[in-house]
């Protein structure tokens, strides 16, 4: 586990373009008065998270983003794996829904957005549908396509020992699939993440960073815009790295020594 882990940690030299960056973003602020307001300095962000710390608005904020994926993704990627499987095994639903399914996951979310706004307010169920969305289409495609692949023989062995519809399904189809299933999920971990910060700064009814970033927009606080940007880039990182720690885990024995 602890060999997995430094796989995903950066080398230190990644670290040099990003800290130049930083220096001179903090010397364009020293420039003169117009690149001070454009480019907040090293200072006024550190006093930025000094105010936003104490305060305990970003705390909160981040809070109401992080469980507004988690619960977004943990809907849509539920609904996508149940309506990917019953695509891959039932030769009738494959019929009835995939058209549907391709026709509407050809419309983007934000051309959806002034619907859902009618249909459900500028609130929070608005924000939970699309995030809901953006996980259910990939969920559903690489959960299709990773039952649809498996080896006919492997299902002809489960007929051969009469194993029912559904013991083949939980002992082959579903344990062969898993692999391509489990990159569907991570693929909707990061779709729902985008699609809650996007959601935020189209609906800005509640808490949470997309509106933590208009609300700074409005009071031209650059400092707080370059916090938030920063801190929704750590927290897709550190999501992105612990699927790919939990897919090490859970997959060893698909590494190739």
């Amino acid at each position: 586990m602890q060999n997995s882990f430094y796989k995903w940690v950066p080398d230190w030299r990644g670290w040099v373009l990003p800290i130049l960056v930083i220096l001179a973003w903090d010397a364009m602020s020293r420039l003169d008065a117009n690149h001070a307001y454009a480019f907040a300095s090293l200072g006024q962000i550190w006093a930025g998270v000094v105010e936003l710390s104490r305060s305990g608005e970003l705390l909160v904020n981040v809070l109401a983003s992080v469980q507004r994926a988690l619960t977004g993704l943990l809907l849509g990627a539920s609904a996508g794996f149940l309506v990917g499987s019953l695509v891959a095994v039932s030769r009738t639903a494959n019929i009835l829904i995939t058209p549907i399914y391709h026709a509407i996951r050809q419309v983007p979310l934000l051309g959806l957005v002034p619907l859902f706004a009618l249909w459900f307010g500028n609130g929070d169920s608005s924000k939970l549908i699309v995030v809901s969305l953006s996980a259910f289409y990939p969920v559903v495609l690489s959960t299709f396509e990773g039952m649809w692949q498996v080896d006919r023989k492997f299902n002809e062995v489960g007929q051969v020992y009469r194993l029912s519809r559904w013991q083949i399904y939980r002992r082959i189809t579903l344990p062969a699939a898993l692999p391509q299933v489990f990159t569907g999920f991570s693929l909707a971990l990061a779709f729902a993440w985008l699609a809650t910060i996007g959601s935020e700064l189209l609906f800005t009814a509640g808490a949470g960073l997309g509106n933590l970033m208009m609300n700074a927009q409005e009071a031209s606080r650059m400092d707080v815009l370059i916090i938030v940007t920063f801190v929704i880039g750590v927290l897709g990182y550190l999501m992105s790295l612990l699927i790919k720690l939990a897919s090490a885990h859970l997959f060893k024995w698909r590494q190739v020594h």
